[in-house]
């Protein structure tokens, strides 16, 4: 009996479509970025799902604001993916 598809070499979409904890190796799809402000252009860590306003350190203006499920980067802010 031959299978339409190959389970232990799926393909990348197939991979993505899954949930995190169905995939040939589980992981999780959060993750912490650096965030540049665009004021004053200091560099603070942010977790992707933050469930808190961040706010700049140096200018006091808002970073990102929650949502449901990842944080929202605010208009102008850059991010680089740790």
């Amino acid at each position: 009996m031959v299978l339409a598809v190959d389970l232990l070499n799926p393909t990348p979409a197939a991979e993505a479509r899954k949930h995190k904890l169905k995939t040939l190796v589980p992981g999780p799809r959060s993750f912490f970025m650096d965030v540049k402000c665009p004021g004053c252009f200091t560099i603070t860590t942010v977790f992707s799902h933050a469930q808190t306003v961040v706010v700049c350190q140096g200018c006091s203006q808002v970073l990102c604001q929650p949502t449901g499920g990842k944080a929202r980067l605010t208009e102008g802010c850059s991010f680089r993916r740790k």
